[in-house]
């Protein structure tokens, strides 16, 4: 599975909005600068965000964007599917409609890209904003560095 510049910045970007949770709407400009994306490209990624409900935002000299919900709330796998789809090493472990793969009934291989689709969804389902955030304050802690991500 590999996970497009969109994903990657949809995720970065709500890890910052996690990490400052409890300070208020957060402009689009602060955000790009901390986590080095561009601005018009974070745009449309917060607004896709936004649509699926895992943003509000505040118009207005002291606006910004938010978490509609709690970090604890809002998973990797969420995101990344609002973002990329479903998670799918390869065609043939997909749910959507496919054509049948002359292969498949003598591919052993299917089975290990199943595997692998059900271990990355594990691991992107079972890990909160809340939990990249506490990650985050446990190495800065540890490496006595405030790093402004």
């Amino acid at each position: 599975m590999k996970v497009s510049t969109k994903g990657d910045y949809a995720t970065r970007a709500m890890q910052d909005l996690a990490l400052r949770y409890d300070q208020g709407p957060i402009q689009i400009e602060d955000i790009a600068r901390r986590q080095h994306l561009p601005v018009r490209y974070l745009e449309q990624i917060l607004l896709s965000l936004k649509r699926a409900g895992f943003l509000e935002s505040k118009r207005g000299m002291s606006g910004g964007y938010f978490l509609a919900k709690h970090p604890r709330e809002i998973t990797v796998g969420a995101i990344i599917r609002a973002m990329e789809g479903p998670i799918v090493p390869i065609f043939c472990v997909g749910s959507a409609p496919r054509e049948i793969c002359i292969e498949e009934p003598y591919c052993s291989l299917r089975d290990i890209w199943a595997d692998v689709r059900d271990a990355v969804s594990k691991i992107v389902d079972h890990t909160t904003l809340e939990d990249l955030c506490r990650k985050i304050r446990i190495r800065q802690d540890r490496e006595g560095v405030n790093y402004q991500i």
